[in-house]
């Protein structure tokens, strides 16, 4: 079989996965190399605490296709992603998770899709094995209310496992934005997409670093980096509340010039008071969380920094320590 002189690169984002990547690695390898293309991996370990960056140094040294990226702290899962394919030179990236739940089998797939001319070849799970029908339930829910919300559809089940043409990494190269939400990003960029679905086995070791706190973190930038609606509810909401008010306060003024009757409800008051007082907190809140939003874009600051490079593709400046992207 000929080689095709096109590149295709594997952006892998790992936390404390060092169970997973051996085996990881050589399923990627293995279906890879059934194909008649160049290819390289691409780990970017996001300040991983265990041997996983000792796994890596020993897979960069034992094989050329492999590079690693390590980053200076845990930079969180999205900025990873955004790493990595800062640093991925192929004709075709396609970004996936290290620890098996996104299948290896499947690259070819989304490889003949590209082949076809699909620039965006998304996977959409359908169902996770041993998953709790509480994270299934919330994960149902996020996707209906994003979609919902925003202008922009998100593909329910949509993950980042997903192919890439080149062309669609330099257009999201652009993007600068702090609070990355890769999955809408992708869905808003454009050109020629379509969907595979999957269902996701068991990992294939370890547990799961996504916890819920990271998960609702998730949720908020997805619907506060598409979506202005939140806002606007809250703008809504203060309309009616006080226009309402305003006919109690002229009910109330009618009863006390107009007729004898005291005007009883000190209890209603207390719970009008507490209901309004609540609201506006709450409305205060989600302005809050848009203008801290706002407060870290114009700082300005590099959106990762990496401790290392591994691998054959080293920095230009070896002496600098770090490599700054997106500043």
């Amino acid at each position: 079989m000929g080689v095709i002189n096109k590149l295709i690169s594997i952006v892998v984002p790992v936390y404390n996965e060092q169970e997973n990547i051996d085996n990881f690695y050589s399923e990627v390898v293995k279906h890879m190399e059934q194909l008649a293309y160049c290819f390289e991996i691409i780990f970017v370990d996001d300040g991983s605490s265990d041997a996983t960056p000792l796994i890596l140094e020993r897979l960069t040294t034992g094989d050329k296709r492999v590079r690693a990226l390590i980053m200076a702290r845990n930079f969180g899962h999205q900025v990873a992603l955004t790493c990595g394919l800062d640093h991925a030179q192929g004709d075709a990236i396609i970004t996936m998770d290290g620890d098996m739940q996104h299948p290896p089998e499947m690259v070819p797939l989304l490889i003949s899709k590209w082949e076809e001319g699909f620039q965006v070849v998304q996977t959409v799970r359908i169902n996770t094995e041993g998953v709790s029908w509480f994270k299934n339930f919330t994960s149902g829910m996020f996707y209906k209310l994003m979609n919902a919300l925003s202008n922009v559809q998100v593909a329910e089940g949509g993950s980042d496992f997903r192919l890439l043409d080149k062309q669609v990494v330099d257009s999201f190269r652009r993007f600068h934005e702090r609070a990355r939400f890769i999955r809408g990003m992708i869905s808003a960029i454009g050109y020629r997409q379509t969907n595979i679905e999957f269902i996701a086995p068991k990992r294939f070791a370890g547990q799961s670093k996504f916890s819920l706190k990271k998960m609702l973190h998730f949720a908020l930038d997805g619907i506060t980096a598409y979506s202005k609606t939140p806002l606007r509810f809250a703008f809504y909401i203060g309309i009616l509340l006080g226009s309402v008010s305003i006919g109690l306060t002229l009910h109330v003024l009618y009863i006390k010039i107009f007729t004898d009757e005291a005007v009883p409800g000190w209890s209603t008051i207390t719970a009008s008071i507490l209901l309004l007082g609540g609201l506006q907190l709450a409305g205060i809140g989600i302005i809050g969380e848009y203008v801290g939003r706002i407060f870290e874009e114009v700082k300005q600051r590099p959106l990762y920094w990496l401790r290392a490079e591994l691998g054959p593709q080293m920095a230009k400046d070896k002496q600098a320590p770090f490599s700054e992207k997106r500043s």
